[in-house]
C-alpha cells in the first residue's frame, strides 16, 4: 500500500510538472485583428496611424509568468495612415524606408517588477527594439492576460489557450534615424505606441 501511494504521488507530481510547462504562443493572427497604433502629436500637426502585419512568438508559463520571453515583429509595409500622401512619406527612405527595412521588432529578454493577480500579470519587459536597422535597449510596461481554453472563442473549432499582450510606451524618432531633420514643431520627436495583440497556443 505504501508503495502504491508513493507511485500515485509521483504520477501526480509528474502531471503537475507537465501542466506547468512553458507554452509557445504564436502571434501571427489569421483574422488580422492584432494591431499596433502610433501617434506623433506636434504643436502644428498630429499624425495617427496603425499597423496590422504582426507576427512573433512568446514563451509563457502560467505557473511562472515572470520567465516570459519572446519576440514581436511588425511588417513595416503594413504601417498605415489615412492620408495617401502622408503614407507615401511614411514609407519613404527618409522616414521608415520600408523597401530596405522590412521589419520592426521588440525582443523581450526578461521581465522585471512582475505582479500577478489571477490570470493577469503586469511587468516591465526589458529587451531590444529594432527600427530601420537601429537597435536600442528599452524597458516597456506590459500587461499579460492568460486565457486558458479560450482559443475556440477567437478561432472556431480550434482548442487551446490565448495570451493577450497590451503595452503603451514612447520612443524617440531621432533615436532610430526616422527623419531626424524634421522640424519638431511640425513633427513630434516622441512617438506614442500602443499594442493590443493576442497569441495562440493550439492543442489537440
Amino acid at each position: 500500500m505504501k508503495k502504491q501511494i508513493l507511485v500515485l504521488l509521483s504520477l501526480a507530481a509528474s502531471a503537475g510538472v507537465a501542466l506547468a510547462a512553458p507554452q509557445s504562443f504564436d502571434f501571427k493572427d489569421p483574422k488580422g485583428v492584432n494591431n499596433a497604433q502610433f501617434k506623433l502629436d506636434a504643436p502644428l500637426e498630429a499624425v495617427t496611424g496603425s499597423a496590422n502585419g504582426i507576427s512573433g512568438t512568446v514563451t509563457f508559463d502560467p505557473e511562472h509568468p515572470g520567465a516570459t520571453t519572446g519576440k514581436i515583429v511588425v511588417a513595416a509595409e503594413s504601417l498605415h495612415v489615412p492620408n495617401p500622401m502622408q503614407k507615401g512619406h511614411l514609407h519613404s527612405g527618409q522616414w521608415m524606408d520600408v523597401a530596405n527595412h522590412k521589419e520592426i521588432s521588440f525582443e523581450a529578454k526578461e521581465l522585471k517588477n512582475v505582479k500577478t493577480s489571477g490570470d493577469t500579470t503586469t511587468a516591465d519587459a526589458v529587451g531590444t527594439m529594432t527600427i530601420k536597422g537601429v537597435s536600442k535597449e528599452l524597458t516597456v510596461p506590459v500587461k499579460l492576460t492568460y486565457l486558458k481554453d479560450r482559443l475556440s472563442q477567437r478561432v472556431p473549432n480550434m482548442k487551446g489557450d490565448l495570451l493577450v499582450i497590451r503595452a503603451n510606451f514612447e520612443i524617440k524618432r531621432s533615436d532610430f534615424g526616422i527623419n531626424p531633420g524634421a522640424p519638431k514643431e511640425k513633427v513630434s520627436d516622441t512617438i506614442e505606441l500602443t499594442l493590443s495583440i493576442a497569441g495562440a497556443a493550439p492543442r489537440s
